[in-house]
């Protein structure tokens, strides 16, 4: 795949299929430029006309990785036949499977610095997460007090439970397992939202790469 789409003028996409085949064989750091650059047939120099380092092409994949996940969730998200908190149970174990299923790859956009602020991402995964919150909140399931920062409380607790399952500290024998831990752990952490009905005047307010950069443009 990575030869022909070379071979058909897309050096570019066939250095990032070249990445991401190293990344499951090899993980994340295991592997260079130039490996990366062999294995589609050219010399690194070519390489280096569309990437000026590894971590460049690093930073391009996860942003191709992350908006694959971002469709994943939408499309799960919009596939769910209940319109209340299901639709966030949906969102939930599309994420938790897609880790268990690829775990190189998503430990590769695990990581902090994975992305930048110049980073472009359409459909992020924060960003269904966000609207779906919203459309909660507008709907009368999520008290407008719960709102704020709910994201980040729903994230923590579905990334937590993917990283516990690709890291080995958690095991569940199949696909169905894993979604139905995934559907308590998610309707677990909304109810405990749904108890908020006033904001805490001290609560923190997490941010990333990706709200930054949202807020920034923005203004």
């Amino acid at each position: 795949m990575t030869k022909e789409r070379y071979h058909h003028g897309d050096l570019r996409g066939a250095l990032l299929d070249a990445a991401e085949t190293l990344v499951r064989e090899r993980g994340a750091d295991g592997w260079s430029l130039r490996e990366a650059s062999a294995r589609v047939g050219v010399s690194p120099s070519a390489a280096y006309h569309h990437f000026g380092s590894r971590d460049a092409l690093v930073s391009a994949l996860s942003e191709i990785v992350l908006a694959r996940l971002g469709h994943r969730l939408r499309d799960a998200v919009e596939a769910a036949q209940e319109q209340g908190p299901e639709r966030l149970a949906a969102c939930g174990r599309a994420y938790v499977t897609w880790a268990v299923e690829d775990p190189a790859v998503a430990r590769l956009v695990f990581r902090g610095g994975a992305t930048t602020a110049q980073s472009a991402i359409s459909p992020h995964p924060h960003d269904v997460l966000t609207r779906e919150l919203d459309r909660l909140t507008e709907s009368g399931h999520l008290p407008p007090g719960a709102r704020p920062g709910a994201e980040f409380v729903v994230w923590a607790a579905i990334h937590g439970l993917a990283v516990l399952l690709i890291d080995g500290l958690v095991h569940i024998d199949d696909r169905a397992g894993v979604e139905g831990q995934t559907d308590r752990l998610v309707f677990a952490t909304f109810h405990g939202l749904a108890r908020e009905t006033a904001p805490e005047p001290d609560r923190p307010t997490p941010t990333t790469t990706h709200t930054r950069r949202l807020t920034q443009s923005t203004a």
